[in-house]
């Protein structure tokens, strides 16, 4: 009678650790899907891919100017800041090209090296602007990264999703899937000596 229970709680325990296991590797299967489908397009889509470095040139701040937060978006979304303008030389090629802050800077505002949250105060934008001009200025040179393909002839100065971001995103994913497989591993391998141990 103490075997059969013994027995049954063993089969309990080995069923929940399955699931379990098998939770786990569709969870990690979903984080997949997800990073998949949002963080990868922009990663390859991103022709920012080579590093180099930049040196200053100028960095002026231009008129209030106005920013829709997206294409097409209505009246009430635009709101107006300070226009910060930084020109560098591409140590790569030489040449004097505008700098982004990222790739999502260029696509909001080709004129403005630097968009600030729509949600911002206006003293804090101005401020926080004052700050970074100011900074450009005090750091003459820095790291940034360019296409060595020619298609942008502009810079930035960090990608949104860098190689590192990227393999860093798929790690929690795949830690996730080893332990799901290695869990219904070991629930195969204790069911496999259960069988064989009652065979002997």
């Amino acid at each position: 009678m103490l075997g059969k229970k013994l027995v049954t709680a063993q089969k309990r325990g080995e069923t929940r650790a399955l699931c379990l296991g098998l939770g786990m590797v569709a969870c990690s299967m979903m984080m997949y899907f997800f990073i998949g489908i949002t963080i990868v397009p922009f990663y390859t889509k991103s022709v920012w891919t080579t590093e180099t470095v930049c040196k200053v040139l100028k960095a002026n701040i231009k008129d209030k100017v106005f920013c829709p937060n997206s294409e097409g978006s209505e009246d009430e979304e635009i709101f107006p800041y300070p226009c910060l303008q930084v020109w560098v030389n591409l140590t790569a090629s030489g040449q004097e090209v505008m700098l982004y802050h990222t790739e999502d800077t260029l696509e909001r505002n080709r004129k403005c090296s630097y968009v600030p949250d729509k949600l911002e105060n206006s003293k804090e934008v101005k401020a926080r602007i004052e700050t970074i001009a100011s900074n450009f200025k005090k750091y003459q040179t820095f790291p940034c990264y360019y296409d060595p393909g020619g298609t942008q002839t502009n810079v930035i100065l960090s990608r949104l999703y860098p190689s590192k971001g990227l393999l860093f995103a798929f790690l929690w994913p795949t830690l996730m899937f080893t332990g799901g497989c290695l869990i219904i591993v070991l629930v195969k391998i204790s069911q496999y000596v259960s069988v064989l141990s009652a065979w002997q």
